[in-house]
């Protein structure tokens, strides 16, 4: 007699939850939610430096996936196919805060997780200056080349994996994080030690402080979906 012990039962793919999804499981999208949330939200919240942007832009981003799951061709993976909805209503809000002339106010609660979003908001006031100059020189980027440089330097995605979020050549992506490094490194070298040359990482840690989604009536999926184990 062998040591025969009931095996769990294997969890469901992304792909196959969206599939259920499709098919009209009331749960399935929720567990999309659940497993990719705190991922896009640091996506959002770098890319946009605004926590009631980044909240916003990723509700949208979460009810556009929602709604548009039965577009999904598996022709990528789910989590990037999540990652380029995430990105674009993302880099939808920044040209149409462009298109009203009005620039963010740079307030110390919102740069704080700019860079770290686990950090805590008790560090020195000379360090947020510093993150504040930083927000301000991130700002003046063009919405492409500020997207592309917080997926491969500051979420440490390899460009390959940032050029199929962004639906863009690889050399393209390659060119707006050249083009944003030349701008922001002057600033970055004096501004932050990762700037010295370190090899970026992912930030990736569980437990991200994520405004929890906004009831938006459309779908109770997305409503239960934003909440942590």
């Amino acid at each position: 007699m062998g040591n025969d012990l009931p095996r769990e039962p294997a969890l469901p793919s992304d792909q196959e939850l969206l599939a259920q999804h499709v098919d009209g499981s009331p749960d399935a999208f929720a567990e999309i939610v659940r497993r990719h949330r705190d991922r896009l939200w640091a996506v959002a919240l770098r890319t946009l430096g605004d926590r009631e942007e980044a909240a916003d832009a990723l509700q949208d981003a979460f009810v556009s996936a929602y709604r548009g799951a039965h577009t999904f061709r598996g022709q990528a993976a789910v989590t990037t196919w999540l990652h380029r909805i995430t990105v674009n209503a993302c880099l939808d809000r920044i040209r149409k805060a462009k298109s009203r002339r009005t620039a963010p106010m740079p307030e110390p609660e919102k740069l704080e997780t700019l860079l770290d979003p686990h950090e805590s908001a008790e560090v020195p006031a000379e360090r947020q200056d510093l993150r504040r100059q930083l927000h301000t020189a991130l700002a003046q980027l063009p919405a492409e080349q500020r997207a592309a440089l917080v997926l491969v330097d500051l979420q440490g995605y390899p460009v390959a994996e940032a050029a199929e979020i962004l639906q863009t050549p690889v050399g393209t992506v390659k060119s707006r994080c050249a083009r944003a490094r030349a701008r922001l490194l002057p600033l970055l070298r004096h501004l932050h030690p990762r700037a010295s040359g370190d090899e970026p990482t992912r930030n990736r840690a569980p437990g991200t402080s994520v405004p929890p989604p906004r009831d938006t009536g459309d779908t109770g999926a997305v409503r239960g979906g934003g909440t942590h184990p």
